[in-house]
């Protein structure tokens, strides 16, 4: 009897199985590697309800970060000020700005702003900001220059290899604490941030976990 299918289809379902693996494989090394927050985070800018111009209030008006964010020294989270801080300026300064209606009508009916959330750890991430200012980690270090952005954006990764490599080695963030909210500090050279940093980790005892139970509590 003659053989219907050639002699090549006898290998046909190993190859398609070979390429069915490799395809499968690739797809798990592209996922791995690129849906990791450096590709699917950084970047992230979305638009607020109400327009609000770091680069104007913080580079040319010179508002400290802390006016805004007043618990971030204190607190595990960096509080987003409340209306009543928009307030405390904007009742005299362009109090009728149709830019700031939403702000008003929060004022008037005590409604939060639905500030759209940047930044964001996952529930099982433990983040402390005010032991990070506290040791000398500046706003910088995480969130970038903001003081030149006329839109926030996430500027760093925040992954856990990120935040690892950190620990590892704070001397590289580490600065003196009264430059921690200056977001245009720079020391001289790589080499003087280095061995500053490492006089600063030792006189302060900086010491950051890193062990699994350091973050995820």
């Amino acid at each position: 009897m003659a053989n219907i299918f050639p002699a090549w289809t006898t290998w046909l379902p190993l190859k398609v199985v070979i390429c069915l693996v490799c395809l499968g494989s690739m797809t798990a090394v592209g996922v791995t590697y690129y849906f990791t927050p450096k590709y699917t985070r950084v970047g992230y800018q979305p638009l607020q309800p109400v327009s609000f111009d770091h680069s104007l209030h913080v580079q040319q008006l010179g508002l400290d970060c802390r006016y805004c964010h007043q618990s971030v020294e204190v607190s595990s989270h960096s509080s987003v000020p409340s209306t009543q801080t928009c307030m405390t300026c904007h009742q005299q300064v362009k109090a009728q700005s149709p830019k700031l209606e939403i702000v008003r009508k929060s004022w008037e009916t005590g409604e939060s702003i639905p500030w759209v959330k940047i930044h964001k750890a996952p529930d099982y991430v433990y983040f402390n900001h005010a032991i990070h200012v506290n040791s000398g980690v500046s706003c910088y270090s995480c969130h970038g220059q903001i003081n030149q952005m006329a839109v926030v954006w996430h500027d760093q990764p925040q992954s856990m290899g990120w935040c690892l490599e950190c620990h590892r080695h704070p001397e590289a963030n580490v600065r003196p604490k009264d430059q921690v909210y200056n977001m245009d500090w720079k020391a001289e050279s790589p080499k003087a941030q280095r061995e500053m940093g490492q006089q600063f980790v030792k006189e302060w005892n900086v010491n950051p976990p890193e062990n699994c139970a350091g973050c995820h509590r």
